[in-house]
């Protein structure tokens, strides 16, 4: 049986979420690196995953992070998180991350290769 994409974005949310609450707080006490390793920018881009789908491959009504510049798509988070950009939670959710966070962000999703 196939899984659904509802229930594969609620199963890497709960991932990354368990992740962040035992795995990355203890990684981090121990060293805090100038530049994060990928599997800590994957743990905060997984929490794209509930709107974005996993990899940021929507399968509609959210838009496709995966392949997306990542000037752009660190440019549409700033503005989010600033304001500028109307938004039902993304202002919320950008908030929670620092802008070099989010630029990490936004090139791990520039370099996942989108969908076809």
């Amino acid at each position: 049986m196939t899984a659904s994409p509802r229930n594969a974005a609620r199963t890497a949310l709960l991932a990354a979420t368990t992740f962040l609450a035992f795995g990355a707080g203890s990684a981090a006490a121990q060293q805090a690196p100038d530049r994060p390793t990928e599997r800590q920018v994957r743990a905060w881009a997984a929490a794209c995953a509930a709107c974005h789908n996993t990899d940021g491959r929507s399968i509609g009504g959210f838009p496709v992070l995966a392949g997306r510049s990542a000037e752009d798509t660190y440019r549409a988070l700033v503005e989010f998180r600033s304001g500028q950009r109307p938004a039902t939670i993304m202002h919320q959710h950008t908030r929670g991350y620092t802008t070099d966070e989010l630029r990490h962000i936004a090139e791990w999703f520039a370099n996942v290769k989108p969908a076809r």
